[in-house]
């Protein structure tokens, strides 16, 4: 008689000795089989867009944060978003996880020829020179035409594509010496916003606000920040600040439409400001500065 246990179903996943990644791509691969999770046999590689953004953008967050075990939990949604995809992909016939990873693998033993190969930079900035130089090669002759500024994803966030632009132009030679001719544009261009709204032009307005946010992205950039972070860290500053507004409110509000008196308003808010904590002296500024360019 045979003792043997009967062989487990094909969608049993077991934790050891199995490499942890095949063991995630075992549970996706459960997930959309047959008899495995509704919504996950519902979803199509648009409908999961949304969450892929999402989970990238809370990776970023985390990874701003500088919490070890949030970056990996966020970190590990971002890996399943991908797996998944690919999964997707592979009933379609498209391609499949092995592929993708195949693709990456090759294209960054291509793109570092000064590691694999006998390429030399000595430093990143020519890494991502040689970076764009061998990316434009691959596109073959029908890309490669003679374009300064390349199409970047249209998810970016407009900051981050102010910065982007702002290092292509820079790579030919179109830029400041120093962060002073930056400084220089702002004002130029905050001139030329208030002229535009003494004539009450909107669409100059508009114009105009646009050039001046472009113009303090070089700011950021001449000065080696990372403009997206910035703003966001500004912009949580400002939230903890008026925290102290929303307190002084809730104690005094007698009715849903009381209103108070601007200066009353802004004297909480410097009461905020000043009971806010002081920045983290260079490392925070550190965390701010920007990486190296990707894609």
């Amino acid at each position: 008689m045979n003792s043997r246990s009967p062989d487990p179903p094909e969608w049993q996943i077991e934790p050891a000795p199995m490499n942890e990644m095949a063991r995630l791509k075992g549970i996706i691969d459960r997930l959309r089989s047959p008899g495995g999770c509704p919504w996950d046999l519902q979803q199509t590689p648009e409908t999961l867009r949304p969450f892929l953004l999402e989970e990238a953008h809370e990776a970023a967050e985390a990874i701003s944060g500088a919490d070890p075990v949030k970056i990996c939990e966020e970190l590990g949604d971002l890996l399943m978003n991908i797996h998944l995809q690919a999964r997707i992909a592979e009933e379609e016939g498209q391609f499949t996880l092995e592929h993708l990873a195949e693709g990456i693998s090759e294209k960054l033993i291509r793109r570092h020829p000064h590691v694999f190969g006998d390429g030399e930079a000595k430093d990143p900035d020519a890494v991502r020179r040689n970076w764009d130089r061998i990316k434009q090669q691959e596109k073959g002759e029908e890309d490669r035409r003679p374009a300064t500024i390349r199409p970047l994803p249209a998810s970016l966030p407009a900051l981050s594509r102010a910065d982007r632009v702002g290092k292509m132009v820079a790579d030919v030679g179109f830029d400041w010496p120093d962060v002073d001719g930056a400084l220089g544009k702002v004002e130029e261009e905050l001139a030329e916003l208030k002229e535009a709204i003494d004539s009450g032009d909107r669409e100059a307005i508009g114009h105009e606000l646009g050039d001046l946010f472009f113009a303090a992205s070089s700011v950021s950039r001449k000065l080696d920040f990372d403009g997206e972070q910035t703003l966001i860290d500004a912009l949580e500053r400002f939230r903890q600040r008026f925290q102290e507004v929303d307190a002084q409110i809730d104690q005094r509000r007698s009715g849903s439409e009381q209103k108070f008196e601007l200066e009353q308003l802004e004297e909480w808010y410097q009461q905020g400001k000043s009971q806010q904590r002081e920045p983290r002296s260079s490392e925070t500024d550190e965390n701010s500065k920007v990486g190296s360019d990707g894609d």
